[in-house]
């Protein structure tokens, strides 16, 4: 198995986390400050080729009841450009999935104030945790699958 990409992408933010190689735990990479699409399309393939993922989990900010929103749309928007990017430098074999976010940030936030973090920590860190916290979703998910 080849680790696996997530990503908590938001307007202004990615927060980026990564699995093992056996696909059983998460860690944060980083926060990416986002410039344009292409610039944020470049980094991403980057972070692909640099980490040999097999997929991309992006987190799908569904409403509490399940439906779209406005962010909902622009995410999907973001991860349809991404397997086109994917397939136009013959990265095709990646994988973009898209994963129910919700409550995603909520369980970072805890989580972080439980560990003690200061609230400024918590602000740089929020977009990372949350990543973190949608790809081990994914993985204990289709843990047997």
């Amino acid at each position: 198995m080849t680790r696996i990409l997530g990503l908590d992408v938001g307007d202004s933010r990615i927060g980026v986390a990564i699995s093992d190689p056996i696909g059983v735990t998460t860690r944060g990479l980083f926060v990416y400050k986002r410039i344009n699409i292409k610039t944020d399309m470049q980094k991403i393939l980057e972070i692909i080729q640099e980490n040999e993922c097999s997929k991309v989990v992006i987190g799908l900010p569904l409403n509490t009841s399940g439906e779209d929103s406005v962010q909902t749309t622009k995410v999907r928007a973001f991860a349809e450009r991404l397997g086109n990017t994917l397939r136009s430098n013959a990265m095709q074999e990646i994988v973009v999935i898209l994963h129910d976010e919700r409550y995603s940030t909520i369980i970072a936030e805890e989580a972080m104030r439980e560990n003690g973090a200061s609230k400024e920590t918590i602000k740089a860190n929020i977009d990372m945790r949350a990543a973190e916290v949608i790809l081990q979703d994914y993985l204990e998910e289709h843990r047997d699958r």
